[in-house]
């Protein structure tokens, strides 16, 4: 896996992924950026969601449930000295479906967490991981 990241100006990143993707990342204005997109440290978060999230869809699906979404919302805590790591992260899942399995979805979860989920394993060796989940039933 690669990646390429170019200063623009200010605090300003251009970053092109190893699959030719672009994206851009600003700093805060206390910190000279000028609040033109996220931060890095987001973009850290938001790629740890969007792993699990993954894995959990997949899981899902090769169970054959019936899934209409997956939302992940992630809540994190920080240090407060440098390095500023993530301390704690909440997982908060809501899966929509129809006749979905608790159990089902639960060690879909679990599976993510613990064996699938590269990213939140990483990021778990310096911040507690927290994880709870819903089911939304959707009509038929």
């Amino acid at each position: 896996m690669d990646c390429v990241v170019k200063w623009v100006d200010n605090m300003s990143f251009l970053a092109e992924t190893g699959s030719g993707h672009m994206i851009n990342m600003d700093g805060a204005p206390e910190a000279g950026g000028r609040n033109l997109a996220a931060r890095p440290m987001e973009l850290l978060l938001a790629g740890t969601g969007g792993c699990t999230a993954f894995d959990v869809m997949l899981i899902l699906k090769k169970s054959r449930q019936q899934v209409t979404g997956c939302e992940v919302t992630l809540k994190a805590d920080r240090a407060s000295e440098d390095p500023k790591v993530f301390t704690r992260i909440g997982f908060h899942f809501k899966i929509s479906g129809r006749s979905l399995k608790p159990e089902v979805v639960e060690r879909a979860i679990h599976l993510s967490a613990e064996k699938y989920c590269s990213a939140s394993i990483m990021i778990g060796k310096t911040a507690k991981m927290e994880h709870t989940w819903e089911i939304v039933e959707t009509g038929a």
